[in-house]
């Protein structure tokens, strides 16, 4: 995640900001998106290619100099420098590569700057064709230009191990004030696993930055992995946000059609696979947020989908314009989607065509937006205002 922390908040007022209005206030606003397209050269900014990666998935700028973290599919961390070469990090863990699986999220812990802390998520291999996400903290090193992992331990992971290579989701963020890790785990295209308390597939996670189930989870007396449990009915979340109001959003891959931006509540179900705003891919309907007001209703959705990446809520002074709306990195819309966001309602305004998909996007400490591509041979892209 972006090293641009928001203002500390106590952990009641986290969950107070979370919790909102009740469901009923949102069911008005699972309207489809219309695009808005913004015709090519009429965008406000420039677009710099920077540097190529091999599959590409997450990144996270580090303080100081001009550096970030690249996370690449097949298993490989690197450390990005403005001024100096593309170096491998050392000490990553082994990761099961294919289909959507490889590794995954980077993210600097809170208290990076004083510690070193890093967060990974990766696709781990289990027994007997298994696999699940996986989550470890380590010490990052980079003294002598040898960047590496120290003391790697693995503090979570998807239960059970199934088979497949599909919807992973393992974004990772933290709470504004630090004190909970926030992790997307995806129902592993398993569907009804997204509704089972028992296990963590289909969910938000919140823990402690140790990995222990956070105090004051809504399933917490059931005990087991239903402790770390936030919210359910969670079909493949691959964006994972704080806005400036300390509400924590999520961006969630449809089936066909059907993406949805959600407000992330504690306890709330948000319907996967009872309801969706798109249908089964083979073209059997699904019933609609609309017929069963009791789940919770995301505050947009896309029909076409955009096919998202990852997204942010910007809070930089390059695009004054853009400040607290949702950019989001699309990969089947190959362009960078704006969203005003309006109480718990939110409206696509524009849409920028970039032409090719767009895996993640990150603020950098200066405002500009940071773009990965997807893919092979996939570009570094840096969008700076026009002059």
């Amino acid at each position: 995640m972006s090293r641009t922390f928001l203002s500390a908040l106590s952990p009641l007022a986290l969950v107070l900001a979370s919790c909102g209005s009740p469901i009923s206030a949102q069911k008005d606003a699972t309207h489809d998106s219309a695009s808005h397209e913004v015709p090519a050269g009429s965008e406000p900014f420039t677009v710099t290619d920077v540097a190529t990666f091999d599959e590409p998935w997450a990144m996270a700028f580090l303080p100081g100099a001009a550096s970030a973290l690249v996370t690449e599919r097949a298993g490989k961390l690197k450390l990005w420098q403005a001024s100096g070469p593309v170096l491998d990090v050392a000490g990553i863990p082994p990761v099961d590569y294919g289909g959507q699986g490889g590794l995954g999220d980077v993210a600097l812990a809170p208290d990076f700057t004083t510690t070193g802390t890093v967060y990974l998520s990766w696709a781990e291999a289990g027994t007997n064709d298994t696999r699940g996400a996986a989550v470890a903290r380590a010490k990052l090193v980079t003294d002598g230009g040898k960047p590496r992992l120290e003391g790697l331990q693995v503090i979570w992971r998807q239960v059970p191990k199934v088979t497949g290579r599909g919807h992973y989701s393992h974004r990772i963020a933290f709470s504004p004030d630090g004190q909970y890790l926030f992790l997307s785990s995806g129902e592993r295209q398993k569907f009804d696993p997204a509704q089972d308390l028992g296990v963590n597939l289909g969910k938000i996670i919140r823990l402690l930055p140790d990995g222990t189930p956070a105090p004051g989870n809504p399933f917490a007396d059931r005990g087991g992995v239903s402790a770390q449990i936030w919210s359910y009915g969670h079909r493949n979340v691959l964006g994972l946000k704080f806005d400036a109001q300390g509400r924590l959003w999520d961006l969630e891959h449809g089936p066909a059609g059907g993406d949805e931006l959600n407000i992330v509540k504690p306890g709330q179900n948000y319907g996967w696979p009872i309801v969706s705003n798109g249908d089964h891919y083979d073209g059997r309907p699904i019933p609609r947020h609309a017929t069963r007001p009791e789940f919770a209703a995301p505050a947009v959705s896309w029909n076409p989908v955009i096919a998202p990446g990852d997204f942010l809520f910007y809070s930089g002074k390059a695009f004054p314009a853009w400040k607290d709306q949702a950019l989001i990195a699309g990969l089947g819309s190959e362009a960078l989607v704006r969203v005003a966001i309006d109480g718990e309602s939110a409206r696509e305004v524009e849409r920028y065509p970039l032409g090719n998909r767009l895996r993640e996007i990150k603020e950098a400490p200066d405002g500009t937006i940071w773009l990965l591509e997807d893919g092979k041979d996939a570009k570094l892209r840096k969008l700076s205002p026009k002059p």
